[in-house]
């Protein structure tokens, strides 16, 4: 498939800027297989899973990962940091008028040292001076990076909107968008009615923003990502499974880590380890049945991913319908609950 096979208009002013007013107040399109698109809000969620059914979360924490600074010599530069690697070394992408060289000397904002030690590819291998960790480094000292569509800094608001209220496991640079929805009150009404909700972690890396950059989309290289699925959330999906529930992926992350840790062997196995797995039209789920997700930009892989679920005309005629009503569109924007193309119950 080519690359405008998965491209549509989108007007500048439905990219989301801000998160809703109230947590939880987004609105919600419902389309699934076979039925009428219907237009709702995110608080009606419940009214569509069964009891049973098995809600699975990523709870990756945002990093305060963007770091302003300058080298020894004076030159700015600026760190994303992609990766934390051990206590005081990590990966980082490096904005600067000429990249830093292999013992290059970096002096960041609130006095942080580091030392380029060598290239990883893209990244830059940085080592950090003094007894803080990268990660107690990076909150006292980071700012939160939001994507590059948000056209402002991060602000306070954003320390607290730019995370899930489950958010528990330090490491990624961007939210699993579609858990942002989620109150508390939300997560004690779907278990009030026999739903149950499982953990897995995949620490979101920049390169969910990378452009696809080949038209033949088989040409294209994923970035690379951590991720973990715990025995205790295999077990319930296993369970979900025999009893005839269903399993929701609780954003694109979720299911990149779930159907990934099924790579293999085709079954669900607890694991942990980095994927590139790149979902496209042809690929055969094996374990999400449903999707919570928000909606994604032209000719990305995500667009690619929601079509392979769904199927990629249902997708475009889903994706027309929320550019007509006006839905807001990517990270701070509104929902969409997705079946797999293959089940329409």
């Amino acid at each position: 498939m080519h690359i405008s096979d998965f491209d549509f208009e989108l007007p500048d002013e439905l990219i989301a800027q801000h998160p809703p007013a109230v947590r939880g107040s987004s609105r919600l399109l419902v389309a699934l297989p076979g039925k009428q698109l219907c237009d709702g809000i995110f608080n009606d969620l419940p009214e569509y899973v069964d009891a049973g059914d098995v809600l699975v979360f990523n709870n990756t924490k945002v990093m305060k990962a963007r770091l302003f600074g300058q080298k020894a010599s004076g030159g700015k530069i600026e760190a994303l940091i992609e990766r934390v690697l051990d206590e005081h070394t990590a990966l980082a992408h490096i904005r600067s008028s000429k990249s830093p060289k292999p013992g290059t000397e970096l002096v960041f904002d609130g006095g942080i040292a580091a030392t380029m030690v060598e290239r990883a590819g893209e990244l830059f291998c940085l080592r950090f001076g003094g007894s803080q960790s990268v990660y107690d480094l990076l909150e006292n000292n980071g700012r939160l990076p939001l994507p590059p569509y948000i056209e402002r800094a991060a602000d306070d608001n954003d320390d607290n909107r730019y995370q899930t209220v489950y958010a528990k496991h330090q490491g990624a640079v961007a939210a699993p968008t579609a858990g942002l929805h989620f109150t508390e009150e939300l997560l004690t009404a779907l278990r009030g009615k026999g739903i149950q909700t499982a953990e897995v972690t995949l620490h979101v890396g920049a390169g969910t923003f990378q452009p696809v950059r080949v038209e033949n989309i088989a040409e294209h290289k994923m970035h690379s990502e951590w991720f973990d699925v715990p025995s205790e959330t295999v077990e319930m999906v296993e369970a979900a499974h025999r009893r005839g529930n269903k399993v929701w992926a609780v954003g694109t992350t979720s299911m990149r880590a779930l159907e990934s840790a099924a790579r293999e062997t085709g079954r669900l196995k607890a694991g942990r380890g980095d994927t590139d797995i790149f979902i496209t039209p042809g690929y055969s789920f094996k374990v999400v049945d449903r999707l919570v997700t928000n909606f994604h930009l032209p000719k990305s892989t995500l667009l690619m991913l929601v079509s392979a679920f769904s199927g990629t005309e249902h997708i475009r005629h889903v994706y027309r319908h929320a550019v007509e009503q006006k839905y807001r569109f990517f990270s701070y924007g509104d929902a969409m609950l997705l079946g797999r193309e293959d089940d329409d119950s």
